[in-house]
């Protein structure tokens, strides 16, 4: 069977689908990744067979701060347009690609759209991996608009919906609209994983690790950017080893740092979180899923869109706190970590947290669920 995966050209959206990718090439299926130019080279990396759909769009150009004027609803409307017209400047190439090839499958993260369309033109099943906590719906609604013209030429009004929707996130911090999603571990893929020798050592003291993600850093925008080398200066006050994982050039960029923060740079968030003992974070999903899957106490500091969301199921399920822009301050955020680090049932919960994901079902073991989706033998019903 032929499966194609389709992404928007961000490691977040990507690195989730990379494990499925793996498992269903392990089991004998023929895999390819449709991306636009630029991104190519990190669809290369993680092993799995790359094509181009297009040139691409500068994701981060383009990127909404949260903290603009606007409710959440009309920023995620924006944001959703913005996926759109990605979707659109790639639908022709993604078409040919499909008409070329001709997959059984397409399988899209939810923010890519021209996967879907392409596959309903040439009647075939798509199903996507859901990441995230928020419904999103926006990000449909603004794509259709986007997307009008040719959805008309196909007889539509509305995207097409998945046949399945794959969701990595742990059943319990899941909202009603995902309940009858199908269920998938979350193995962690961190691209270009080399693991420092530090942290293979013993550490005498408690470590935290600070990771603002990728758009982040590089919109330069909120509050959370605009104070982070304070918050660094009163983490360090706190008597624990600081970490920073952050693009190695964006690190350049800085001045010195207090001598509490131990490393700096580019790090492969799963290895590290494996050796930390509280994650403060942006409340990306890939991030705060990777913290979870460690079994971290997480502070969640969210910029904009579903980060939000992200953060409140943390909350939620009692494996940490957030801290909205206008409460973020460098006083803040030490004490809340101080607080993760002191009281026991912050871990106790996110060791629970942990077990639920370790018990979903692995990558290889949706192979054949998608096999039926493919074949027209799934009769569990269309995905929400």
């Amino acid at each position: 069977m032929r499966i194609l995966f389709t992404t928007i050209p961000l490691p977040g959206h990507f690195f989730p689908l990379v494990p499925l990718g793996w498992a269903c090439a392990a089991v004998g299926h023929d895999v390819l990744v449709a991306s636009t130019d630029g991104f190519l080279p990190t669809v290369l990396r993680s092993g799995l067979p790359g094509a181009s759909c297009g040139p691409g769009t500068g994701f981060v150009d383009l990127a909404t701060d949260g903290s603009a004027s606007g409710g959440f609803e009309e920023l995620r409307f924006t944001n959703g347009r913005m996926f759109g017209r990605i979707a659109t400047g790639n639908l022709p190439g993604m078409t040919r690609l499909v008409d070329s090839w001709r997959p059984d499958l397409v399988v899209s993260e939810r923010a890519e759209f021209a996967g879907p369309v392409a596959a309903l033109a040439h009647r075939i099943p798509h199903c996507e991996l859901h990441w995230g906590a928020a419904p999103l719906a926006e990000y449909r609604a603004a794509a259709a608009v986007e997307l009008r013209s040719r959805l008309a030429a196909l007889g539509v009004t509305d995207l097409p919906r998945p046949a399945l929707s794959i969701n990595p996130w742990p059943p319990s911090l899941r909202l009603d609209y995902a309940t009858f999603h199908q269920s998938i571990r979350h193995v962690p893929y961190n691209g270009e994983a080399r693991v420092p020798d530090w942290l293979l050592a013993p550490r005498r003291r408690p470590r935290v690790c600070l990771t603002l993600g990728t758009v982040v850093p590089r919109q330069g925008r909120g509050r959370v950017a605009e104070t982070v080398l304070g918050i660094l200066a009163r983490l360090t006050e706190l008597d624990i080893e600081v970490v920073v994982a952050v693009d190695d050039r964006i690190a350049a960029g800085w001045p010195a740092l207090p001598e509490g923060v131990a490393h700096v740079g580019r790090m492969p968030l799963s290895p590290v979180f494996a050796g930390c003992d509280a994650a403060i974070h942006h409340g990306g999903q890939g991030t705060a899923l990777a913290a979870l899957e460690a079994g971290l106490p997480q502070l969640v500091l969210p910029v904009f869109d579903d980060q939000f969301d992200n953060a409140d199921a943390v909350v939620r399920a009692g494996v940490g706190m957030r801290l909205t822009p206008d409460q973020v301050s460098p006083d803040a955020v030490a004490r809340n970590c101080a607080e993760l680090l002191d009281l026991p049932r912050y871990r106790s919960s996110a060791a629970r947290v942990a077990e639920e994901i370790h018990a979903q079902p692995s990558p290889v073991r949706i192979v054949d669920r998608l096999v039926d989706v493919a074949t027209g033998r799934d009769t569990r019903g269309r995905a929400a």
